[in-house]
């Protein structure tokens, strides 16, 4: 893999699979939620988030560790609350309160 690979995320409304960068920049010019991690910063689609707390996952019967590097975050349109992908857990929401931009 080159480094200058980029993520492509689906985006619903056009119906095309769009690099991350291009996607988060159509939804800011849209005027969607801004959504900010723990101190303040502007978190986007593709960003990469450490928690800042040991968080239980319900449901999985595991806790995500302080320190915790989760890749690829997405927005949801709910300005406390971002979809994440972490292995073995599927469907993993997280309030952005606990976590930080890296």
């Amino acid at each position: 893999m080159s480094g200058g690979d980029e993520e492509y995320v689906y985006d619903e409304e056009s119906g095309e699979w769009l690099p991350a960068s291009e996607l988060a920049a159509r939804q800011a010019a849209e005027g969607q939620v801004e959504v900010r991690d723990a101190v303040g910063n502007l978190l986007a689609d593709g960003d990469a988030v450490t928690l800042i707390k040991d968080l239980d996952v319900k449901g999985a019967g595991q806790t995500l560790k302080q320190g915790t590097l989760i890749k690829s975050i997405r927005l949801t349109g709910d300005p406390q609350e971002i979809d994440c992908k972490y292995p073995g857990i599927k469907g993993l929401v997280l309030r952005a309160e606990f976590v930080r931009k890296r």
